[in-house]
């Protein structure tokens, strides 16, 4: 029996359908070795440290000391939709995150659509990360031995100046590279090593980021506080305006939550730990931005923010008026934001995985080695991908395209709940199943609204490469997925 276009389109997968066991290519799987605690820890490890460590500098010059206001309704609408994500997660408890929330409830076509925008969520967020962490490197080299990583590599080719993009030949940032290939080395080694490596670096990030606050707090003055919006002299973001456009910038920051749900398909028990572990990380991550977030902005005026590498060793070494404070924590930097990078590289590879899986891309994607349990060829396919862009490209390009991408995946998984709880309807209710509070409609509706009240927010800019990076997507689908798809029912079968 052929199918219309337009019964192609909408096509859907149920839960039910989706493999248990996240089998890949000739029967060989991905291994259910993640509990809870693990899980969790790729939540936060995927999330604390890219907001904190980085962006501090890009957000403060548009919100003034009003950016805590910023990590603040990032934090409530990315706990508006972890409410949905845990409901979604329990009732499909697969690999794939947004992408297979959106193939069980919307279609095939949206489900595409929804990859798209996770792939660039992701490997952006991979290489901005990466970039990141070179400035802590260099910041530890120089209070640790006098010595720092080479202008001209430690630049980035494309660069965004004052008067737009420039190109600058002969440049390119090595130490981001090489942190991206150590990542790719330790994820083909396994999930179960990388998972308690990860577990790890989380544990010394909090506690870096505990000692951050202790030692910023004593140097906290309220006149840094005032005025708390800004109020404008022609180059800033003024009042809820900055705010916004600050908090569109930190929510990347968010993509932890994502990040957990992408490893269903490797949890032990998944209905019950990815719920209580993306409910957990979202808890742990709240506290510690706005512990930070606060400090940082008492510690020191808003204006010094704007262009400050490795931002918060240098607020410690101008507090203390001694270098071993952003010693430390230029090194704690350096070990934690390595776990952001891994486990962002990480849920690209598994959302890919699941796609493949689908038969909406190359088969290569989703084969499995039967020794470490790992798809390396997807691993170092975006391994590849993450270190060309963080080797060329200025992170200014990347930090807003990341919070496109996890706002329109946030978007995607609010709508998705009312259309899943009236399909599961006439189901009997599985004991211990997490629902969303107050009914289907209450929690996703202002989760979608507070996503778009962050996203209207975001640059033209932003918006063009958007539309631009959906359109090649969407030639992709048209051209490969649509015919190679899993569920395609064509009359020659």
């Amino acid at each position: 029996m052929s199918q219309t276009l337009g019964q192609k389109l909408l096509r859907i997968k149920s839960g039910e359908e989706m493999p248990v066991h996240g089998e890949g290519s000739d029967g060989k799987a991905l291994e259910r070795t993640l509990g809870i605690f693990s899980l969790a820890m790729i939540g936060v490890g995927a999330t604390i440290g890219t907001g904190i460590f980085f962006t501090m500098a890009e957000a403060v010059p548009k919100a003034g000391p009003s950016v805590i206001l910023s990590f603040l309704i990032a934090a409530i609408t990315a706990g508006l939709t972890a409410l949905c994500y845990a409901e979604l997660s329990f009732r499909i408890p697969a690999s794939g995150s947004s992408y297979s929330f959106a193939y069980a409830s919307l279609g095939e076509f949206a489900a595409f659509s929804m990859a798209a925008c996770l792939l660039l969520e992701y490997g952006l967020a991979a290489s901005a990360t990466a970039i990141g962490w070179s400035d802590y490197l260099n910041n530890f080299l120089l209070n640790a031995t006098g010595w720092q990583v080479p202008a001209a590599l430690h630049s980035p080719m494309i660069v965004a100046g004052a008067n737009g993009t420039e190109f600058h030949p002969g440049q390119f940032n090595l130490p981001p590279i090489i942190l991206v290939i150590l990542c790719v080395l330790l994820l083909i080694k396994g999930t179960t090593e990388s998972a308690v490596v990860n577990t790890t670096m989380v544990l010394i990030k909090l506690a870096i980021l505990v000692f951050f606050a202790a030692i910023a707090l004593s140097g906290f003055d309220s006149k840094n506080l005032h005025p708390f919006f800004n109020t404008g002299d022609g180059s800033l973001l003024t009042g809820m305006h900055g705010v916004a456009a600050a908090a569109g910038t930190v929510f990347f920051s968010f993509i932890g939550l994502d990040t957990v749900a992408t490893a269903g398909a490797e949890v032990r028990n998944p209905r019950r730990s990815v719920p209580i572990a993306i409910l957990s990380a979202l808890a742990v991550v709240t506290v510690f931005y706005l512990l930070v977030a606060v400090a940082a902005v008492g510690a020191q005026p808003a204006a010094k923010f704007r262009g400050q590498e490795a931002g918060l060793a240098v607020i410690l070494q101008d507090v203390t008026g001694k270098a071993w404070p952003a010693l430390v924590l230029s090194a704690g930097a350096v070990i934690s934001v390595f776990s952001v990078t891994l486990v962002t590289i990480y849920g690209q590879t598994r959302i890919l995985y699941t796609i493949s899986r689908d038969g909406l891309i190359p088969k290569i994607f989703h084969r499995v080695d039967k020794r470490t349990h790992t798809p390396i060829a997807n691993t170092l396919i975006v391994g590849a991908g993450v270190a060309v862009v963080a080797g060329l490209v200025d992170s200014n390009f990347l930090w807003d395209m990341v919070s496109m991408g996890t706002l329109t995946a946030f978007i995607v998984v609010s709508v998705a709940v009312p259309i899943m709880r009236r399909k599961a309807k006439d189901k009997a209710l599985t004991p211990g199943a997490f629902r969303v509070p107050f009914g289907p409609y209450v929690v996703p509706v202002l989760s979608i609204l507070s996503c778009l009240y962050i996203m209207l927010d975001l640059s033209a800019l932003t918006f063009r490469i958007f539309f631009i990076w959906m359109a090649i997507a969407l030639v992709i689908y048209f051209t490969y997925g649509l015919r190679h798809s899993r569920l395609n029912i064509t009359s020659d079968k």
